[in-house]
């Protein structure tokens, strides 16, 4: 039941990728339209030379004039052969082409409004993987596949028709050999399969864990594990090399089979047509198309046995893209929104008895009531795994409640249009994400209606502008994946001027000085003094400096507030907080020894 069900799965999702397809039915039909008379162009070359033989050379007519007509008429096919294959191929490509890009655009554009739910489910190397590499399958089926069906088909149907108006009796013994093909076909087929995807596999093993030392190299070469890594890739390294040998090796034989099967097929043909021949039977022009046309034979049922390991490679993608495509955001828009006015927000928030869970019975945020007034600045301290990130989350609605709710001015943000709710919120994430570009585009995030004055001016008012100015071309300074090349404060000056260019009405830093020295903190302490100026601010504290002069701090424990105030007042308590900042100092005293040692 359950290969029925994957069958029934795949052949759904291959039916609606090729879906796809639909508006280039044209395309396609020139594709079969061309490919017809190519194969015709080709196939007519050996009927020719039995005419020059049979008509002209055997019968003692020796004209001239008649061999250079049929001469003239090989090479026109010639030509015509090459210019119908060469259109053929290019309407091809143009067409699937077009639809791997369409199905590209639309992978993309759907795994972009998917839920952060699905994210931390699904690995961002298997997504990396489908949008890449499973494309690529489906394309290699609408370019070669679709190709060697249609060509490949068609020929094996004229061969055996011109075959059959030649001479019936010689083609059906000739057709005594189709079993035969199709049998080692099949044979091979399981075998070819299976080495096919032995060697696919080794290949994947290989490049996870290339990209795994990449990724991991500082650890490598600080524990000095050069040696190991190198012996461990030498081994996959060398279990891919052997699956690879044996997928060649076994193509090779395939290939190789059919080619001893043609030749044994020529000598049949041969010796049945040779004795033919003498015997009056058939004529000599008969029996050099019969050689020509069975060597023919086996070309295209070699290329279409050959085309299964990708057919098989694109219906195993199709099946993933439509995984992908079958997957629902879990976060949606209402279906009576709440349009919000930008200008009029005054950043009021409010959690009222707010329950969440990723998992069901693994309650995260236990029955939380905040209320945050326009303005305030609000710090949020805990524990590793007290919720405070979760918290942000529900706010910035990457994820829904469970049960109560979460509003700002009232409205409750399941109410609020995602586009025009992250409008609202601007998020600074401990790691802020630059992308490849200039920083002019990373700081207006490729937004065309900002201009370069704006940016200029929001660089400026957070104190990037000075760091900036250093760099060689200035703002037009193209930065590398990730800002590679700047410095965790410097990547976080440029995630500020994103603040001040957008002008959300709600500030949330999420651990965003936790990887910073004490020159780089200070200068983020300054930016941010600055752009939560007339903002509702949340800031979610590593270091608890970070909060000290906020207006209130809250204190969460195993996602439940335990404590509330303001700094001085927590401390007065001597409870949660103020272990927290014990905590906090000895670390910090424990780095300064270190660092004073070192």
């Amino acid at each position: 039941m359950r290969n029925k069900a994957q069958a029934a799965g795949k052949k759904t999702a291959f039916r609606s990728l090729l879906a796809y397809g639909k508006p280039h039915r044209r395309q396609f039909a020139l594709v079969f339209f061309l490919s017809l008379l190519a194969v015709v162009a080709e196939l007519l070359q050996p009927y020719l030379v039995k005419i020059a033989i049979d008509d002209n050379i055997m019968a003692g007519k020796n004209d001239f004039r008649m061999l250079m007509i049929i001469c003239g008429v090989y090479l026109l096919l010639s030509v015509l052969g090459f210019v119908f294959s060469y259109l053929m191929n290019n309407v091809l490509q143009f067409a699937s082409q077009s639809i791997i890009a369409r199905i590209r655009q639309d992978l993309f554009r759907h795994i972009s409004r998917l839920s952060m739910s699905y994210f931390d489910r699904t690995p961002s190397g298997s997504l990396i993987t489908h949008v890449s590499s499973d494309t690529e399958s489906l394309n290699q089926f609408f370019s070669q596949v679709l190709l060697s069906l249609m060509r490949d088909g068609m020929t094996l149907i004229f061969i055996v028709a011109v075959m059959f108006h030649l001479d019936v009796e010689l083609t059906l013994y000739c057709l005594i050999l189709v079993p035969i093909l199709f049998l080692i076909a099949i044979g091979f087929r399981r075998y070819m399969r299976k080495t096919y995807q032995n060697a696919r596999t080794a290949l994947s093993r290989l490049i996870s864990f290339a990209a795994e030392n990449l990724a991991g190299m500082s650890l490598i070469q600080a524990f000095h594990q050069e040696k190991e890594q190198k012996n461990r890739f030498a081994d996959r390294n060398r279990a891919y090399f052997g699956a690879n040998l044996k997928e060649v090796s076994t193509n090779v034989l395939f290939n190789r089979s059919f080619d001893i099967l043609g030749g044994l097929a020529v000598a049949f043909v041969a010796w049945l047509g040779g004795n033919a021949v003498f015997h009056g039977n058939i004529e000599f022009g008969v029996m050099y198309a019969f050689i020509t046309y069975i060597r023919l034979f086996f070309q295209p049922i070699s290329a279409i046995t050959q085309q299964w390991n990708t057919l098989q490679s694109a219906t195993v993608s199709a099946q993933r893209i439509w995984t992908i495509f079958s997957a629902k955001p879990e976060v949606k828009d209402a279906d009576d929104p709440v349009n919000v006015d930008p200008r009029s927000v005054l950043g009021r928030i409010e959690f009222n008895r707010v329950r969440f869970y990723y998992e069901e019975g693994q309650p995260v945020i236990h029955d939380l009531t905040v209320r945050i007034s326009p303005g305030e600045m609000i710090g949020v301290v805990g524990a590793t795994g007290a919720g405070k990130s979760t918290l942000i989350g529900l706010l910035c609605r990457f994820y829904d409640v469970r049960q109560g709710s979460v509003t700002i001015d009232g409205t409750d943000v399941r109410d609020i249009p995602q586009e025009q709710l992250h409008r609202l919120i601007g998020l600074v994430q401990q790691e802020p994400y630059l992308y490849s570009g200039s920083i002019v585009d990373n700081v207006r995030m490729f937004d065309e209606s900002i201009s370069r004055e704006e940016v200029v001016r929001a660089c400026r008012f957070v104190g990037a502008d000075e760091l900036i100015g250093r760099m060689k071309d200035g703002y037009d300074t193209r930065l590398s994946e990730r800002g590679s090349g700047l410095s965790a404060g410097e990547r976080q000056l440029i995630s500020f001027a994103r603040i001040i260019v957008f002008q959300p009405k709600i500030l949330i830093l999420d651990e965003a000085t936790a990887n910073l020295d004490s020159y780089t903190e200070q200068l983020v302490q300054n930016a941010l003094r600055v752009v939560s100026e007339h903002r509702t601010t949340i800031v979610i504290a590593h270091r608890l400096s970070t909060i000290v002069h906020a207006d209130r701090i809250i204190v969460m424990r195993g996602g439940r507030i335990v404590e509330e105030g303001t700094h001085a007042r927590l401390l007065e308590l001597h409870g949660y907080y103020a272990e927290l900042v014990r905590h906090s100092r000895g670390k910090a005293e424990s780095g300064r020894r270190g660092r004073e040692l070192g």
